[in-house]
C-alpha cells in the first residue's frame, strides 16, 4: 500500500548492487594487492621542508590521490564535480577512503594533489600495473599490437592575428600588475586596438588584410618593448622567489613567445614564406603543441601517442611523442617498450601499415619476434613475416583490436583532448588516463 510520505528513514547505510559499484570493488581489490602504487604517488605529494611529518593536519594519502584520480577519469569529471561525488556518493567515499563523518576534500585540494603527481610517476604506476596483470595471468606478453593516435591540446585552431592579439592582451594585463610594483613601468591601452585589427583580418578578403596585419604587428612590437623594459625594472631590487621575481619571469616568457609569433607572422603574411612546422608557435599558452597531419586528410593540434596493447586489451605502454615522427621510425622504440613492460620478447606482433618496411621487418626478427604482421605489406612477402598465411590473417585481424582500445580511451577516459596546462600536465593527463583504463580493465577481467 502506498503512503503519501515516508515518516522515518532507515539508519543503516545502503549497500549498492549497481555494476559501477562492483567495478569499484574490483579496482579496490587490485589496489589493495599492489600497495607499491600508493607509495609511488605519495612520493610526489607536497610536504613543507623542515617540518615534521607528525605535525599539522593530515593531508590526502598517496592511495587517496590515486583513487581520486581514477574516479575523475572514470567520470570525466571536473574537480568541482569530483568534490561533489566524494561528498555525496557513498560508493565513491568508500572507494576513496573518506571516513564516515569526515569532510570530503575540496576541489582545490584535489587539484593540488592530483596535479603534483609527475608524468614519470604515472608511467611507473602503469608499468607496475602491467607487471601485476602478468602476475594475475591477464597479460602474458605473448602478443602485442602497436599503433599511434593523437590527443588534442586544449587550444583553438591557431591563426597569426589571434596569437598577436593574445600576446598584446596578456602582456598588458601583466604590465598593469608590474605598474603597481615599480615606478617607471610604461603601459598604455592597446588591447582594444589590437582586437579591432584582429577582427579586420577575419572580416576582410585575403588580399586586403595586409594593412591590418601591419598595424597589429606594430602594436605587438610596441607592447613587447614595454615588457622588456618592465622586466629590467622588476628585477632591480627583487628577492629570489618573491612576487616581483615571479612576475618578471612570466613577462619575459610571454615576451619571448611574442617575438616568435611576430617573426612567424612577418615571414608568413608579409614575406609569403612557408614556415616549417617545428618553428611555429601554435599557442602562447600551450607552446609545446605540435601540428599533426594525418594522411593529408586531417590536421590536428596536440601530441602523437605511441601505444601497445596485449591480447586482452591491457595497455602495455603509452609514450607521448614530440613532433610528428613517421610511424616507420618507431618500430624499435615500441618493441623495446613492450619488452620492458612485460619482461619478455613477444612471440607475435601486429602493427599498422605505416610501420611497414623491410628494415623494420628485419629489426623485429632480430629482436626475436617470430611472427609479425604489418596491415600493409608494402612489397614484402607473407612468408617473410609469418610462418603461414593463416597466422598472418589471424594477426591482421588481431591488430584491429587496438583501434577499439584507442576509441575506449578517448571516449571514456578523456584522451580525446587534454585540458591540463603545460607540457608536463599533458604527459601526466595521458598517463593518468591510461592508469585508470588499466585498473578498470584488469578489475573486470579478474572479477570473481
Amino acid at each position: 500500500m502506498r503512503s503519501p510520505r515516508r515518516h522515518q528513514m532507515p539508519l543503516s547505510a545502503p549497500t549498492s548492487k549497481h555494476p559501477r559499484a562492483q567495478e569499484l570493488i574490483d579496482i579496490d581489490r587490485i589496489l589493495e594487492a599492489t600497495p607499491a602504487l600508493a607509495t609511488l604517488v605519495a612520493a610526489d605529494l607536497p610536504h613543507t621542508s623542515g617540518v615534521s611529518t607528525e605535525n599539522g593536519r593530515p593531508g590526502m594519502t598517496g592511495d587517496q590521490v590515486l583513487r581520486a584520480s581514477v574516479v575523475k577519469s572514470l567520470e570525466g569529471a571536473t574537480y568541482e564535480e569530483l568534490e561533489f561525488h566524494l561528498d555525496d556518493s557513498h560508493a565513491y567515499r568508500w572507494f576513496c577512503q573518506v571516513a564516515w563523518g569526515e569532510e570530503a576534500p575540496s576541489a582545490s585540494t584535489l587539484q593540488e594533489n592530483i596535479r603534483r603527481v609527475t608524468p614519470d610517476t604515472w608511467a611507473a604506476v602503469t608499468s607496475a600495473l602491467v607487471g601485476k596483470a602478468v602476475e594475475l595471468g591477464v597479460e602474458t606478453g605473448e602478443k602485442t599490437r602497436i599503433d599511434c593516435t593523437v590527443t588534442k591540446g586544449n587550444i583553438h585552431p591557431p591563426d597569426d592575428a589571434g596569437q598577436l592579439y593574445d600576446v598584446v592582451r596578456v602582456l598588458v594585463r601583466l604590465l598593469r600588475k608590474a605598474e603597481k610594483l615599480r615606478a617607471g613601468v610604461v603601459v598604455h591601452k592597446r588591447t582594444k586596438r589590437a582586437k579591432r585589427r584582429r577582427m579586420e583580418t577575419m572580416d576582410k578578403k585575403k588580399d586586403e588584410r595586409e594593412p591590418a596585419y601591419r598595424d597589429l604587428l606594430k602594436v605587438t612590437v610596441e607592447v613587447i618593448g614595454w615588457a622588456r623594459a618592465a622586466v629590467g625594472l622588476l628585477c632591480a631590487g627583487a628577492l629570489p622567489g618573491d612576487f616581483a621575481t615571479r612576475l618578471s619571469a612570466e613577462i619575459a616568457r610571454y615576451a619571448d613567445l611574442g617575438d616568435r609569433v611576430v617573426d612567424q607572422t612577418k615571414r608568413r603574411v608579409l614575406d609569403k614564406e612557408k614556415v616549417p612546422a617545428v618553428q611555429k608557435v601554435l599557442s602562447i599558452f600551450e607552446p609545446h603543441t605540435d601540428i599533426i597531419i594525418k594522411d593529408r586528410r586531417e590536421t590536428l593540434f596536440g601530441h602523437k601517442l605511441l601505444l601497445g596493447t596485449g591480447v586482452r586489451g591491457v595497455v602495455q605502454f603509452c609514450t607521448v611523442l614530440r613532433g610528428n615522427p613517421a610511424d616507420s621510425t618507431l618500430v624499435g622504440q615500441s618493441l623495446d617498450s613492450v619488452i620492458a613492460a612485460v619482461g619478455r620478447v613477444p612471440r607475435q606482433a601486429a602493427l599498422d601499415g605505416g610501420f611497414a618496411s623491410v628494415a623494420n621487418l628485419k629489426l623485429a626478427k632480430a629482436k626475436g619476434i617470430k611472427d609479425i604482421c604489418f596491415s600493409k605489406r608494402r612489397g614484402m612477402k607473407v612468408a617473410d613475416m609469418a610462418k603461414s598465411d593463416w597466422v598472418y590473417r589471424k594477426l591482421w585481424r588481431f591488430r584491429v583490436g587496438v583501434e577499439a582500445g584507442i576509441s575506449w580511451l578517448k571516449r571514456c577516459f578523456g584522451l580525446g583532448r587534454c585540458n591540463w596546462k603545460g607540457e608536463d600536465g599533458f604527459h601526466a593527463y595521458v598517463q593518468a588516463g591510461v592508469v585508470a583504463f588499466n585498473l578498470l580493465l584488469i578489475g573486470r577481467l579478474t572479477s570473481e
